[in-house]
This record gives C-alpha cells, structure tokens and sequence, in this order.
C-alpha cells in the first residue's frame, strides 16, 4: 500500500464513533425541519423529518469497527445529516483529483482564501452575486490566467452570533480556491506573492477596504486544506442559531453553485465520477462480519436487530473500494 492510500485508510479505518456523529446531527432535525417547512413540499417536509430515522451499518467482529451502508436520507443540502455525509464524500474527492493532477499533470497546488468584509442579512444574497462575478474577474486577469491550470472553488458563509462582537449579527461569504500551477510556479517570474494577490482581489471586487488575503502552498496529505474545500458551505451551528439566521441563509444559498470545477480539476471531476480515478482508491481492510439495524427513538438509536453476514455477502461488501473520508 503506498504512503498516499495509508493516509486514507488511517483516516477510515479507526475505531471512530459512527453511531454518536449520526446522533448528534439527528438530534438537530426537530429545529431544521420546523425551520425548513415553509420553504418545502408536504412530500419533502416528510422525508426531511424522517430523515436518518432508519440505519442499516455494518460491524466487525469485535463490533469496534462500524460503517454506515445505508439509511432513509432525505438529501437536502442543508440537512445537518446529509450535508455531512456529502462532505466526507467530496473530502475523498478531492483528495484523489490532487493526487491525480500531482501524479499524471506534474502539478502543484495553492490554496487561496478570498474575503471581503461581513454583511448584514439583506445584503448577503447581493454579495454572493458580487463574490462571483468579482473571482471571474479575478481569473480573467493575464497574469492569474498565465498560472491557473484549473481550480475549486468553494463558497463558505458564516454567521457571527456573538453579541459582544462589534461584527454581531452579520454574514460573512468567502471562497476557498485550491488551484493547480506547474511545479515550476514557485520558482518562475510568473510567481504571484501574497501582497499582489491582495492587490488584484481588491481591484477585481472594487473595494480597498479588504486588507486580507490567504494564500499558501498545499499538497495531496495536507488534510486540513482539502478539509477546508469539502466541509460545509454553511455550518448547522451558524444556520440553526433562530428561524430569522435560517431564513437568511435559505435564500441566499438556495440554488447557488457552491463547489465549482474548472480547467484540469473539472477534466479529472469526471474522470472522478466515472469511476476512472478508482486506482487512487484503497481497500477497506475491515472485516464486516454483521449487519446492525437501529432506529431512532426518544433521541437516541436503538438497535433492533443484528444479522450474521452471509458468505456471499461477505464476499460482496467486503475489500470494497474506500469512497469517502470521515469528518466532524
């Protein structure tokens, strides 16, 4: 096993607490989907209420090592549970498509963190709008043009709930970009420092005020960083603090394109999804041994049945490729 897929495996292959990260995000459902009722269907109100009310995991002999195979997700993109479940899967992601750009473009990588200052409510659907067009700008430049050979962008909103902040009560939209450049980058006339990047996001966003830039370089173990482009783009901490934060939220991440793939990222996307890139994957090296069934009930799961595995089912789930990295 190489070094790379070590990394991966060590990520997956721990004695990690499936059952209590399930239930925490369950146990913030009632509020979401009080919340999210109005803006929804009969029909999806149902599904988002019941959502991970049902899990089918699979355990080891010992029962120390535990996955989850399947559950009733209702796969809305604010649910506490399935935006977590989206996250460990584009954390994999974008992991195997830096891999595959380092191995097979000889490329390395930035990553490039673009702010303006906060918001307040009625002004965060606009400033999204303005973010966008601002990074077009921003990449359209010759310069930034010469050294991108393609990139992820990620938008992240976040919400100050501390009253003793003089930025209280307001939203703060920002992108995470990892771009891929040529090994020789860091070394080329073509090098952009951090006080010219600053430069050029405050020409392409028209505002002087910013005074931030973040910009450093990153590779395939740098876990954090990739963590930083998968997690969510709206944390359910910040959206759930009250109905009126949600509302604010809603509307303005509500069919948004939040992770965009561009250049040699978006070529080896669909490399990624169509199973080509699965080299980069590894083998689960547990031994499922049974499947656990457990409900929700009275907040908490409770298990209702446990079933042995049958050989054919061994042979069926078992040194499956790993398709996801677990995070918080």
């Amino acid at each position: 096993m190489t070094n790379y897929n070590a990394e991966i495996n060590k990520n997956q292959e721990v004695k990690n607490d499936i059952l209590k990260k399930c239930t925490d995000k369950r146990l913030k459902n009632p509020k979401f989907s009080d919340y999210i009722k109005p803006f929804l269907t009969e029909k999806m109100n149902i599904r988002v209420k019941d959502c991970g009310t049902f899990l089918e995991m699979l355990g080891d002999f010992e029962m120390e090592n535990k996955k989850l195979y399947s559950a009733n997700f209702c796969k809305n993109r604010f649910c506490p549970m399935c935006s977590w479940r989206l996250s460990c899967k584009d954390s994999l992601k974008i992991t195997i498509l830096m891999e595959h750009l380092r191995k097979e473009e000889n490329k390395d990588f930035i990553l490039l963190t673009l702010t303006t200052p906060n918001v307040k409510g009625d002004k965060l659907n606009d400033e999204i709008k303005k973010y966008n067009k601002s990074f077009k700008k921003l990449m359209e430049r010759k310069e930034v043009k010469t050294i991108v050979k393609g990139y992820i962008r990620k938008l992240e909103v976040t919400y100050n709930s501390d009253a003793t902040s003089k930025s209280y009560d307001t939203y703060h939209p920002h992108f995470h970009v990892v771009i891929a450049v040529n090994k020789s980058y860091f070394v080329s006339r073509d090098y952009i420092a951090r006080e010219r990047w600053l430069e050029l996001w405050q020409q392409a966003t028209g505002d002087k005020s910013i005074t931030q830039v973040d910009v450093r370089k990153v590779n395939t173990k740098d876990l954090g960083a990739i963590y930083e482009m998968a997690k969510y783009s709206a944390k359910d901490n910040d959206y759930l603090v009250s109905r009126s934060v949600f509302e604010i939220f809603y509307r303005a991440l509500k069919g948004k394109r939040l992770i965009v793939y561009s250049g040699l990222f978006k070529d080896a996307s669909k490399m990624y999804d169509n199973g080509e890139l699965d080299i980069y994957k590894s083998q689960s090296e547990i031994e499922y041994v049974y499947r656990l069934y457990y409900t929700w009930h009275k907040n908490e799961y409770l298990n209702s049945n446990i079933i042995e595995l049958t050989e054919e089912e061994k042979e069926k789930i078992n040194k499956l490729l790993i398709d996801e990295m677990e995070i918080d």
